[in-house]
């Protein structure tokens, strides 16, 4: 791929990070406030046993605040992830190798750059997997709608693109990859057969989708 290319498809993949929060100071630190103390209500109880009226309370704000800054409680489990995402997609785009593309003219295969993705993001999944499960399974079809969805896409298909014939169709490939690491599936895997063995399944699954 010439230079060219890359840098366009750098920067659209840039275009699609999850943006950081514009707000008025005073809607800043509500938001400061409904975060906090829904990390350490979800911390300390659980995703699933936290009611929103608990976390208005202990943020001190009416439940109206809350209700119309997140929407419901994947909403607020969503907010909380943002800055994860971002860290990891600011690796992605400017990170060292092989995550993200190094510095330098050294090269690194799209292969090795897509296994470090899903190392990454079994990382980041694993770490916050209740709250990536509940922003994933609000609705049907919620964790489609989630801006970073388009991100994690986009990056894979323009690796698999690299790989020319060996992956005729990065657009769909990119799909089914990413449906290994979907938050449902990531809890039931690591349920039946724990962290190790589930993390060197997807690795054996990224493997066949680009021999």
């Amino acid at each position: 791929m010439d230079r060219g290319a890359a840098t366009g498809r750098r920067v659209d993949l840039e275009l699609m990070r999850t943006p950081p929060p514009k707000e008025r100071a005073d809607a800043a630190r509500n938001r400061v406030k409904v975060l906090d103390a829904a990390a350490v209500l979800f911390a300390r109880h659980g995703v699933e046993s936290v009611s929103m009226d608990a976390v208005a309370a202990a943020a001190g704000v009416g439940k109206g605040t809350l209700f119309r800054r997140f929407g419901d409680k994947a909403g607020l489990a969503a907010a909380l992830l943002n800055q994860r995402e971002r860290d990891l997609q600011d690796a992605i785009l400017s990170g060292p190798a092989p995550l993200g593309p190094g510095k330098g003219d050294a090269t690194v295969s799209p292969s090795d750059r897509l296994h470090a993705f899903a190392d990454a993001y079994l990382d980041y999944a694993l770490d916050h997997l209740s709250l990536v499960r509940m922003s994933e399974t609000a609705s049907p079809g919620a964790r489609y709608r989630i801006g970073a969805y388009g991100f994690w896409h986009r990056h894979l298909v323009i690796l698999l693109d690299q790989m020319g014939d060996a992956v005729p169709d990065g657009e769909a490939a990119a799909h089914a990859l990413l449906a290994v690491l979907g938050a449902e599936h990531i809890a039931a895997m690591v349920e039946s057969v724990g962290r190790q063995r589930a993390r060197a399944a997807v690795h054996m699954l990224f493997n066949a989708a680009t021999a």
